[in-house]
């Protein structure tokens, strides 16, 4: 069958109606890549500044570890035992209570001792000899916990196995502290034991008028 020319035509203007379509779909299709390819570059942005940011917590992280570590050198373990804020303030004010309130002859700072394999630590023991006869331990602590008073029985009851020279002494025991709730005061004092509080960096004693300590 011969072409036409009506068929030539008609041709051509599918032809060319497909030309248009591919050409829409091409746009499209340059348009969905180009979104694509924003959307990519915005990831890439959101990982680079997640990245930065981790850095960033990191170096934080690292610098506050730094600045703890170099707190932890101040403090140097006052929450336990003497540092230079105690041996330079509080040291003397209890010297002072130990030797004008209960005639302590002999006082001594920071105390250890070992017996067969075991040790024992004392913050200040202070002793008087003669008619007196008597032997004081003073632990300090920067904020007392219930087991601060344990503690301090603990040594008490433990001192004579160390230290037998001092075997016929009456012995008592004073918790100084340069924070200690009322609660743990009472029950310090329900103890028996001495209670030694902080007020303008000089240790007071914190007892009522009767008070009986007691001696172990």
């Amino acid at each position: 069958m011969a072409t036409t020319a009506d068929d030539v035509w008609q041709l051509l203007a599918e032809l060319t109606i497909r030309q248009s379509e591919l050409t829409a779909a091409q746009k499209e299709t340059d348009l969905q890549l180009k979104e694509v390819s924003q959307a990519q570059k915005e990831t890439d942005r959101q990982l680079k500044e997640t990245d930065r940011q981790l850095k960033e917590t990191d170096r934080q992280l690292k610098e506050t570890d730094r600045q703890l570590k170099e707190l932890g050198k101040q403090i140097g373990g006052l929450g336990a035992k003497f540092g230079s804020f105690t041996e330079g303030l509080a040291l003397p004010s209890m010297e002072t209570i130990l030797r004008q309130r209960f005639g302590m002859e002999i006082i001594s700072p920071s105390v250890r001792a070992s017996k067969g394999g075991q040790h024992l630590e004392l913050d200040v023991f202070a002793y008087a000899n003669g008619y007196l006869n008597t032997a004081y331990i003073v632990e300090v602590k920067s904020h007392v916990r219930e087991d601060s008073i344990t503690q301090l029985k603990s040594i008490l009851q433990r001192f004579r196995t160390f230290f037998p020279e001092h075997q016929d002494k009456k012995l008592y025991g004073i918790l100084a502290a340069v924070d200690m709730s009322p609660e743990l005061r009472q029950k310090t004092l329900q103890e028996g034991l001495y209670v030694a509080q902080i007020h303008d960096e000089v240790f007071e004693l914190d007892i009522p008028e009767n008070f009986q300590p007691l001696s172990y």
